[in-house]
């Protein structure tokens, strides 16, 4: 694969930008969708949001330009919150999420007079994970995540036992997504919302927009907890151990591509998405030819590749109709995606 200039770092409030270089073929491979729509674009993509969705926007600006060597795509990493903050100022034309639009976000938006078209991309298992010496967590309800990410638990859940007095004596320590990520916000509302009806989790947490130092702080810690998205799971499993989630049914379930894409990983499995700015899709050819690349069926094996789970034929369907109609607003109407279907809400 041709180097890519990652450097996906948790920077102040910024971000940290990524290039893919245009005009380098991964050895051995054929551009994806090289006769795709847009094949002739050309000019610049401003990306930034999710890190969630970043393993996917960076795979198709690597193809893309391929296909498109007069095109420049450029992906930045601040969170999904921090990434509608650019958005809505009018700095990017695509911005990535791993949750819906909040309703204060479009309002942000629309005083600054930007339209956007919501565009859900593939799903996703938010995905729990410990040190592979954690012989204990072998299935864990939601009720127990509450109780150990809750407000209310800062400074008083410290030790494994005081989750399950089944598990041992081991002190406990907590890595996550910071509160400007898609993921932390889909992660409260599915467990600590749910269960306790709390806003927000504890603060005392080693907290990061970059899931990479999550990744590093669980496989160098054996007491550690941390959760993020199944792609980052699947990058790093050999170092990392998966923890199943009890769902509605009462069965322990760890996240794979099938149980994410059925729906028996719940409360954790989401959609995942970007919104594009309506003028950029009319009027920059860059960024149009960006969009279709990515919706084109033919390209949705990068999705997989990434490690996420692209949607069904006619549910991608359903989000093609809504960008070729240029339909503006969110199916979400600033609320919330945790146990909704996607299809419904199309």
């Amino acid at each position: 694969m041709a180097a890519l200039t990652l450097g996906v770092a948790a920077c102040g409030g910024g971000g940290t930008d990524t290039t893919t270089p245009a005009g380098t073929e991964p050895a051995g491979t054929e551009p994806a969708g090289t006769e795709a729509s847009g094949s002739s674009a050309s000019g610049s993509v401003q990306i930034d949001g999710s890190s969630t969705v970043f393993p996917i926007s960076e795979a198709m600006a690597e193809e893309f330009m391929v296909a498109n060597p007069d095109a420049k795509v450029t992906v930045g990493v601040s969170g999904t919150g921090g990434g509608f903050k650019r958005f809505c100022s009018g700095e990017t034309d695509i911005s990535n999420a791993s949750r819906p639009i909040k309703t204060e976000e479009m309002e942000i938006c629309a005083t600054a007079g930007i339209e956007f078209i919501e565009v859900p991309v593939a799903y996703d298992g938010l995905s729990v994970v410990v040190h592979p010496s954690n012989n204990w967590a072998t299935c864990m309800t939601p009720e127990e995540l509450a109780k150990t990410w809750a407000p209310t638990a800062e400074g008083k859940i410290t030790n494994w036992k005081q989750i399950n007095d089944t598990y041992p004596d081991k002190p406990l320590d907590l890595f996550g997504p910071g509160t400007d990520s898609g993921t932390y916000d889909y992660f409260v509302e599915a467990t600590v919302d749910a269960v306790l009806e709390e806003e927000g989790t504890r603060g005392d947490f080693t907290a990061s927009e970059d899931d990479n130092v999550i990744v590093q702080g669980v496989t160098s810690d054996e007491a550690g907890m941390g959760f993020f998205g199944y792609a980052y799971y699947e990058e790093n499993k050999d170092s990392l151990k998966i923890v199943p989630i009890k769902n509605a049914n009462g069965d322990c379930v760890e996240p794979t591509p099938e149980t994410i894409a059925d729906g028996t990983y719940n409360p954790l499995s989401r959609p995942i998405f970007f919104y594009v700015k309506k003028t950029s899709y009319e009027e920059n050819p860059a960024v149009k030819g960006f969009v279709d690349y990515h919706l084109d069926p033919a390209n949705s094996g990068l999705i997989t590749e990434a490690g996420y789970v692209a949607l069904p034929d006619m549910t991608m369907g359903k989000v093609l109709d809504r960008v070729t109609a240029m339909t503006v607003g969110s199916i979400f109407e600033g609320g919330s995606s945790v146990g909704v279907k996607l299809d419904d809400k199309l």
